[in-house]
């Protein structure tokens, strides 16, 4: 996939970064973490922390930290089972995609909010697989009708059956991570090969905020660390309820949770592929719940990419949340507002992008045709505007002369189609006695039926059949093999 460059944005100066680093750094040294368990207090301990067994505290001093972003890697790669989607994540370059662990979603064909599914996981896959602006794919369900122990693994098989982009998705226990990797190394055709070339990661929300590990995820995040295979390390505060009230404050916490993270990780295994994963939240002033659509959030998250860019490590964004329960006026402009800034600042892998609704509770399958469009406007601001002589059109305009016409001119026809406009799929371009004669649709439903003709298309399982007969009698997969899903 095209490579393309944000960094183009920020809302902090270099003098305002410096000073929320080095704000963060004092919070760990002098504040530090809850650390719930011996083993994580040990591994801290050995490498330098200050730690409080009683108490189960952890303070670490800036050195710690500096080792860590010596050695933790600038650049991580996630590959998908094509060349096309491979993503290095590294210095600003911006890619964009699903996100989120939403338990409701909108039917396809009724409208009305209904309980998410395993079959939804794999409709969702395949619908990604054809929206060409999204370019990874964060399992977006929780299916609610899988037995707990047993999502991980079928949100994986239901996912990779249907994309042949990365997947990412959390794990939940030791052996969630391990069945995950064990299943993806069975496609990949050995554990070698996987760890060559990555198509799943993993995301953990090993972090309580404020300050507190959760030493159940912690220990996921070990197994995953330990595999080689690339994590997020996602921390979530909310402005005056898990965080401070001032956004400032918010974000020096949340650098601080990040950095403990990134030593954490590199403590475990040194060189490990980790992504600064911070996703800071502002709250709804009126009841204290977190508001997804809120500007400040998305103020938020450009800060977050300049912290990233200070320690320079690999950043897992947040960008295209909404508070609308439809997709509706309101997620139209809450979602653009956020997925252009982000993708301007130069977030790396900026999940949440694609068909997030009412506080990532909600998902639609109309949302994520809708939201391919306005990450295709973000892609286009960033592909910016190119000056070279065949662009200036000198030629071309002492051909026409005062007066003329350029729309028969070989240059408005080799440029018609060639990257210099962004063409949408949702957008009603056309005259009003047109579309009046016509269905007078508006935006949604000319996302649900683009979203219906793609998912009307044959289905194809996209894991060979032999592999799938050694996946099947490894694990309990739930999702029946079929080719027209």
């Amino acid at each position: 996939m095209e490579e393309l460059i944000g960094g183009k944005y920020g809302v902090l100066t270099e003098g305002q970064v410096a000073k929320v680093h080095q704000a963060a750094l004092e919070v760990l040294r002098r504040v530090g973490l809850r650390v719930e368990s011996e083993e994580f207090l040990k591994i801290y301990g050995d490498g330098g922390a200050e730690v409080d067994f009683k108490n189960w505290i952890v303070k670490i001093p800036p050195k710690l930290v500096e080792d860590a972003l010596k050695v933790v890697p600038h650049r991580v790669v996630l590959h998908g089972r094509k060349p096309e989607y491979k993503m290095d994540l590294g210095d600003a370059k911006v890619y964009l995609g699903t996100g989120g662990a939403a338990v409701q979603i909108l039917d396809l064909e009724t409208g009305e909010a209904r309980a998410t599914t395993l079959q939804d996981q794999a409709r969702l896959a395949r619908l990604a697989e054809n929206l060409e602006n999204v370019h990874f794919f964060q399992c977006p369900v929780v299916p609610r009708d899988v037995p707990a122990d047993k999502v991980t693994v079928n949100s994986f098989y239901a996912a990779l059956a249907n994309t042949y982009k990365n997947v990412q998705e959390a794990a939940h226990s030791l052996q969630a991570a391990r069945d995950a990797i064990e299943l993806a190394a069975l496609i990949a055709g050995g554990d070698d090969k996987l760890r060559a070339a990555p198509f799943i990661s993993f995301v953990t929300s090993w972090m309580v905020s404020p300050l507190k590990i959760d030493t159940h995820i912690a220990a996921v995040l070990r197994e995953v660390v330990q595999s080689g295979i690339p994590v997020a390390l996602s921390s979530a505060p909310i402005t005056g309820s898990t965080g401070p009230i001032t956004l400032a404050g918010l974000l020096t916490q949340v650098h601080a949770e990040e950095l403990s993270g990134i030593v954490l990780s590199q403590l475990i295994r040194e060189g490990a592929p980790v992504l600064y994963g911070p996703v800071p939240g502002a709250a709804n002033l009126r009841d204290m719940s977190f508001a997804g659509g809120a500007i400040e959030t998305a103020l938020m998250d450009v800060a977050a990419i300049q912290m990233a860019r200070y320690i320079n490590v690999p950043i897992y964004s947040d960008a295209g949340e909404t508070d609308s329960k439809l997709p509706d006026i309101q997620a139209g402009y809450e979602k653009a507002a956020s997925i252009i800034l982000v993708a301007l600042a130069g977030g790396n892998y900026i999940h949440h992008a694609a068909g997030m609704m009412e506080g990532m509770f909600t998902v639609a399958y109309e949302q994520y045709v809708i939201d391919n469009d306005i990450i295709g406007m973000a892609l286009r601001v960033l592909q910016g505007i190119e000056v070279d002589e065949d662009h200036l059109a000198l030629e071309v305009m002492e051909r026409v002369g005062p007066g003329g016409n350029y729309l028969i001119q070989d240059h408005t026809i080799k440029h018609l189609r060639s990257g210099e406009f962004f063409i949408p799929h949702v957008a009603d371009r056309q005259g009003r006695e047109a579309w009046e004669a016509g269905e007078r649709l508006d935006a949604r439903e000319r996302a649900r039926q683009r979203a219906k003709e793609i998912l009307a298309q044959p289905a194809r399982n996209l894991i060979p059949k032999e592999i799938d007969r050694e996946i099947r009698k490894r694990f309990e997969i739930l999702l029946e093999r079929s080719d027209h899903m």
